[in-house]
């Protein structure tokens, strides 16, 4: 079931061809795998995205925080979210990629998180971001807006009518889709994924998702 979507705004409109999932028969490389998540890439395809991420002098400190809570936002909730952005900061600094997020409490936030009460299915509204107001949000939406390959701002939304048993996976997939890996693979063989279309139960960084995530931030 789709549970979240990344919205890509660029200063160059993106090619027609551009989706937010490529399906696969089985098992692909790790190259192969890596082009699909990173530039929506089919296996022996031309990238359908920009491939993007955070400038070198910001990637060793993005903060990370809840920007907004609805007021009808659920309390527990709230709480797994809390926790589960600290897992998913957890997993992402120990995969051995170029990366340092922090858990940050008060603005400025590099990737603001905002827990709103916008239903499932229903129009964004009144954050205050541009990338994510009059969009359509499902369970969770990644916005991202680059220059050149750069990433320039990101955010996250997740809808209230999100469920208890998603909550630690999306968090963890929407993070790692505002790091620039945005395109999603659907395949009976890719379901322990992060980046899975067809499921939301992944909470670790392994194998080929934590490949990707090193490939696109590779140590110096």
């Amino acid at each position: 079931m789709l549970t979240r979507r990344a919205f890509l705004a660029a200063t160059l409109p993106l090619p027609a061809a551009a989706q937010e999932f490529v399906a696969v028969p089985g098992i692909i490389s790790d190259e192969a795998f890596y082009r699909l998540v990173s530039c929506g890439a089919a296996p022996e395809g031309d990238c359908t995205k920009p491939q993007i991420r955070w400038p070198e002098a910001q990637q060793l400190r993005l903060r990370v925080g809840l920007a907004a809570t609805g007021f009808t936002f659920p309390d527990y909730k709230l709480d797994l979210i809390d926790t589960a952005l600290d897992q998913a900061i957890d997993e992402i600094n120990g995969s051995g990629a170029r990366l340092f997020l922090e858990r940050a409490f008060e603005a400025p936030f590099d990737i603001p998180v905002y827990l709103l009460d916008t239903p499932q299915g229903g129009l964004i509204e009144n954050t205050g971001n541009r990338e994510l107001d009059g969009t359509v949000l499902s369970i969770g939406r990644v916005a991202l807006r680059s220059r050149g390959g750069e990433i320039t701002a990101a955010a996250i939304a997740i809808s209230r009518d999100i469920r208890r048993r998603e909550i630690a996976s999306v968090v963890l997939e929407e993070l790692v889709q505002a790091l620039g890996l945005h395109t999603d693979i659907s395949s009976p063989a890719y379901r322990r994924s992060i980046f899975s279309e067809d499921g939301n139960s992944v909470v670790r960084l392994s194998g080929q998702d934590a490949e990707a995530l090193r490939r696109h931030y590779p140590r110096l």
